[in-house]
């Protein structure tokens, strides 16, 4: 059987798709690039913001009305988080919850004898370790936990993923083995909250990152998005544990609001100064460390005033990297009873917050003109030439190398978004 994957949103995401792609194709399937060639079409959707819902939902009935005789199966959070829009949008599709990815195979035999199946709720399934076809060969995303025991109140993703389950360390220092015997150079741990993972277990992050870069060979890992409120409880076991060469100097910590009565009213578990704590002790010990945080623009409960906090946080800790998002209601969020803010201040606040973010992000790349930076060089350019990031994980455009390889770049040009350079020395 002929089978096309479509993948929306998050790592996370990408890995469940890897995951589906593996298994099937062991089961004797084959994986096509190209949606016409395909019998069986399996769109992975992600839910978590309201732009990426209406690509969704634009999408399945752009496939559903372009081919009406191919086999449609849905996956991804939209399963768990929508079922009334899904069955309005698509009454003929099959679906597949996040939690149930592992019987894949088993249904698109189903679906192709003609039966419409729906596979939903919530199961002990472990996700590390299984059958993976990986969109780029280099790189191997792992899924260290699912679910979060967080309850932001703005959220739907804990419907669709559930209370935390953490994979063992030893499975996720298996996968990685795996995964470099393979060729891989990069490690990606991924998870809804990676700070998280084993409270639930009785381990923690730290452990397992320790576990993963003992592993032999050149690589490097990437650690994925933390909760402020979980990194505040291992934060010196984990600054430890970023002390290795193996892992970016790169952390993800989103902070939503500069306010603490909106993130009180967010239900995030934590204050601006704590946030800034977090931020301050990794900058002092991993001096050049970059930092990586999200903001919601626009929480029902955010005035004038406490955007300009947020503003003032934003200012202070000079990101490398910023993530905005306009805030909408999300169904089944405890928020979505509130009334929203006008649109227009909202537009107006995204406007200055995306401004100071391009001032504040080419800032810190301009002072790296001239600098030779060792690169991890891990892909193609889409406008030729290769891509690799820094050890702070910033990306990095050349003209020449070799994929897979370690190299020194001598930064010859910075933009908001990325550095170029030229390869001095691999």
């Amino acid at each position: 059987m002929n089978i096309y994957i479509e993948t929306f949103g998050c790592t996370f995401n990408q890995a469940d798709s890897q995951i589906m792609a593996g298994l099937l194709q062991e089961d004797g399937n084959e994986l096509v690039d190209d949606v016409e060639d395909a019998e069986v079409l399996i769109l992975n959707t992600c839910y978590v913001k309201q732009p990426t819902e209406q690509k969704v939902v634009n999408r399945i009935m752009k496939l559903q009305e372009a081919y009406p005789e191919k086999n449609l199966i849905i996956s991804g959070c939209m399963v768990e988080i929508d079922q009334d829009k899904l069955e309005k949008i698509a009454p003929g599709a099959s679906w597949v919850g996040p939690h149930k990815i592992t019987s894949a195979p088993d249904m698109v035999k189903s679906v192709c004898a003609g039966e419409t199946v729906r596979l939903t709720g919530f199961e002990d399934v472990n996700k590390v370790c299984l059958p993976k076809i990986r969109s780029n060969e280099l790189i191997n995303i792992i899924q260290i936990c699912e679910g979060c025991d967080g309850y932001c109140s703005y959220c739907c993703t804990r419907i669709a993923r559930g209370n935390l389950k953490s994979y063992p360390v030893e499975l996720v220092k298996q996968e990685t083995e795996r995964a470099v015997r393979e060729g891989c150079v990069e490690v990606q741990l991924t998870a809804q909250d990676t700070a998280a993972y084993g409270k639930d277990s009785g381990t923690s992050l730290s452990e397992l990152v320790n576990a993963v870069t003992s592993v032999q060979g050149k690589f490097k890992v990437r650690v994925g998005m933390m909760h402020p409120k979980s990194v505040k409880n291992d934060i010196d076991e984990l600054i430890r544990a970023f002390k290795s060469d193996k892992v970016y100097k790169f952390i993800h910590i989103p902070l939503q609001s500069g306010n603490d009565q909106v993130l009180s009213d967010m239900n995030r578990g934590h204050s601006a100064q704590e946030f800034l704590d977090i931020i301050s002790q990794f900058r002092r010990e991993i001096p050049g460390i970059s930092i990586s945080t999200d903001i919601i623009v626009g929480y029902p409960t955010e005035d004038d005033e406490a955007f300009q906090d947020t503003l003032k946080v934003i200012e202070e800790i000079q990101p490398d990297f910023l993530h905005i998002s306009k805030y909408h209601h999300r169904p089944g969020s405890n928020s979505s009873s509130l009334k929203e803010i006008e649109h227009q201040d909202m537009k107006k606040r995204s406007k200055e917050l995306n401004e100071l973010k391009y001032v504040i992000t080419l800032h810190n790349n301009e002072k790296l003109l001239g600098k030779v930076l060792p690169v991890l060089v891990t892909d193609t350019g889409r406008k030729g030439g290769f891509t690799g990031r820094t050890d702070s994980y910033k990306l990095v455009v050349v003209d020449d190398a070799a994929l897979g390889s370690f190299v020194d770049v001598e930064i010859t040009e910075a933009k908001a978004t990325y550095l170029k350079g030229h390869v001095v020395s691999d």
